[in-house]
């Protein structure tokens, strides 16, 4: 009988289901009847049968409708998140678009539907201005691409004016292939569609502007399949889907109605299809939004599991009773890469210290030991150019989100409409490939440490982290998992950009291939959380062993939480359920959340240390007079 893995609020669920046609919402359900019987006041819930409720993935968050049958939409094993509609609904808040200030942790919140959208009202006006030179300058003597002309080789191809409205619409017989991306990530790429409209160098309408706005704040989303763009010219043929469904066509999903007929799901939100107008067929379609969109996801969860890293190698390193000295702030000033004297400041932070003593630390204080292996010692070198790397793509990736990247580009101002390369995906795609070699060497160096956790000879701990080995595998199999994930990522770190191959009919002779290059970024990211899940339990695991001696207080903290979802080893279980919830703290950035306050306060106190030593320190030079203050009346 297939059984699936259901989690709500803090606790775990085994629902096993004897009938696969039965429907998610039925899984929902059975997993709140089974929560609230555990509960000696129901936890808190009055009636199951009145809760209304969102279900999703717990890997990726895409969400899931409750008419779907679980055979057609879950594994057997998978794991399921339950969220009160009523938690999602209650923080909805109002985000205004101004096509120049969206940050990539705003789009990814966005996609998580956290925030619903305005147009700043000054836009309104630049938007009508320049649709106006659209339309006042639209006639058959007036030769534009992609308004009065085919597009790609058929930019010499003018057409007639009683065939425009044909043409228009022949744009989106673009296509792509693969799974549909989910709800989050299409809410984010029609957002960061949205936004880069609001620019109003796109010749599209307040109307067909506005219809867009509605269909994003009530969920009416586009069936967009995940394969098909080759990153220049843009995004053509995601973006084609977006579009297709926005027009009444092909499909989409709400939360309402879930998946059917696009001009369906948006009669029963009230909503009209949009009708295309002069230009707006190319500026719906042109652009580098589906690899700006999946590349936010990827920078923005890249860059919590950075952070996070140095927390969990800072158990390690106390479980496997390393020193704290190569963290010591005067040997990073002399090599001062800001990302390598961040993360070893947080390991001041976390390790043995006046702050936060030790017992672990002080146990092995006069020990014979010298210097530690690499995987320890050079944690701020290897973490800190991880963390450089984020901040650059970060960088690219919000002025990406930011930029006006669809052709041609219509200046009303100076009463021309011209043609250019801003729809090329080079940016993203090469900072991309960038981040997922970077991200990486996070999972790299910690399967490493999974190694020495798990091996007696290097850990003085039992074999695999468990007591009666042989009887008990422990964490074998769990680093085994490491190892592959790690092996798989080596494959997906091969940079997508380097290659280009030749498009319609060699008019589009060079292109990014970004579209590959976000999706594996994000499969990289992803693994490296997987990766360092596996650390976290392997690490609060070795503790055990190590008791009644305590760590410092806020590397305690993050065991504690970790044991509030996850109990200790004592002998075999199936570990999939343990890996997900540690995987899922991660994501929700709480490991992160229980050790900043120790870290921030650590910094704030000890600031004048943490910076490079000055090259006059040393000085023999008498000190030099204070300058005058003149007052200005």
């Amino acid at each position: 009988m297939p059984r699936y893995t259901v989690h709500i609020r803090d606790e775990w669920l085994a629902v096993p289901c004897r009938d696969p046609t039965y429907t998610i919402q039925w899984l929902g359900y059975e997993a709140l009847k089974r929560y609230t019987k555990n509960k000696p006041d129901n936890g808190g819930i009055d009636a199951v049968k009145d809760i209304r409720f969102v279900a999703r993935r717990c890997q990726g968050q895409g969400l899931l409708d409750g008419d779907d049958t679980i055979e057609d939409v879950l594994e057997d094993n998978d794991f399921v998140e339950i969220v009160h509609k009523q938690h999602v609904l209650s923080s909805l808040q109002n985000l205004f678009l101004d096509g120049n200030s969206l940050t990539s942790t705003d789009l990814v919140n966005l996609g998580r539907g956290l925030y619903k959208i305005k147009v700043i009202i000054y836009l309104r006006f630049s938007l009508v201005i320049r649709y106006i030179y659209i339309s006042f300058f639209f006639s058959p003597f007036w030769v534009v691409y992609g308004i009065t002309t085919g597009f790609g080789k058929f930019a010499r191809t003018v057409i007639p004016v009683h065939k425009l409205k044909y043409s228009t619409f022949s744009f989106f017989s673009e296509y792509c292939v693969g799974n549909p991306l989910s709800p989050e990530r299409t809410r984010m790429l029609l957002a960061l569609r949205i936004n880069v409209l609001a620019k109003g160098y796109s010749g599209i309408s307040l109307e067909t502007l506005h219809r867009m706005i509605q269909a994003f704040n009530a969920s009416c989303l586009s069936f967009v399949p995940e394969k098909g763009t080759v990153g220049a010219s843009g995004d053509l043929a995601p973006l084609s889907h977006l579009a297709l469904g926005l027009m009444g066509e092909g499909k989409m999903w709400s939360p309402k109605s879930g998946w059917a007929d696009a001009k369906y799901v948006l009669e029963a939100h009230g909503l009209k299809p949009i009708s295309l107008k002069p230009k707006e067929g190319l500026a719906l379609i042109n652009g580098t939004q589906m690899i700006t969109s999946l590349g936010a996801e990827a920078v923005e969860r890249a860059q919590a599991i950075a952070r996070q890293a140095d927390i969990i190698a800072a158990i390690t390193l106390e479980v496997l009773k390393g020193t704290s000295k190569a963290f010591d702030s005067d040997i990073h000033a002399l090599r001062p890469h800001p990302g390598q004297i961040e993360v070893a400041m947080r390991f001041r932070a976390l390790l043995d210290s006046d702050h936060h003593p030790s017992e672990i630390a002080e146990s092995h204080r006069f020990c014979d030991r010298v210097q530690d292996a690499y995987t320890m010692r050079c944690c701020p070198q290897v973490h800190g150019i991880v963390n450089d790397t984020i901040d650059f793509t970060q960088k690219i990736i919000n002025t990406e989100i930011n930029s006006a990247t669809d052709n041609p580009m219509v200046f009303a101002e100076r009463g021309e409409t011209i043609s250019g390369g801003n729809f090329h995906g080079e940016y993203p795609a090469k900072a991309l490939d960038f981040l997922a070699i970077g991200v990486h060497e996070l999972a790299a160096i910690s399967e490493r440490r999974i190694e020495r956790l798990c091996n007696p000879s290097l850990s003085e701990l039992p074999a695999f982290l468990v007591n009666e080995g042989g009887l008990n595998s422990g964490f074998m199999i769990a680093h085994c998992t490491a190892a592959s994930l790690v092996s798989e990522n080596k494959v997906l770190c091969h940079p997508s950009s380097v290659d280009s191959l030749s498009t319609s009919a060699a008019t589009e002779d060079h292109v990014s291939m970004g579209g590959w290059a976000a999706r594996k970024a994000l499969r990289v990211v992803e693994h490296v959380e997987q990766v360092l899940a596996i650390e976290l339990l392997a690490a609060c695991q070795g503790i055990e062993f190590l008791r009644p001696l305590r760590t410092t207080t806020p590397l305690e903290k993050v065991y504690d939480l970790v044991r509030s979802v996850v109990k200790p080893w004592i002998k075999d279980r199936f570990m999939s359920p343990d890996i997900e919830a540690v995987h899922r703290l991660l994501l929700d950035q709480k490991v992160w959340n229980v050790a900043q306050p120790y870290i921030e306060k650590y910094n704030m106190e000890l600031l004048p240390e943490s910076r490079p030593i000055s090259p006059t320190a040393f000085s023999l030079d008498p000190p030099a007079s204070p300058r005058k203050r003149i007052r200005l009346e």
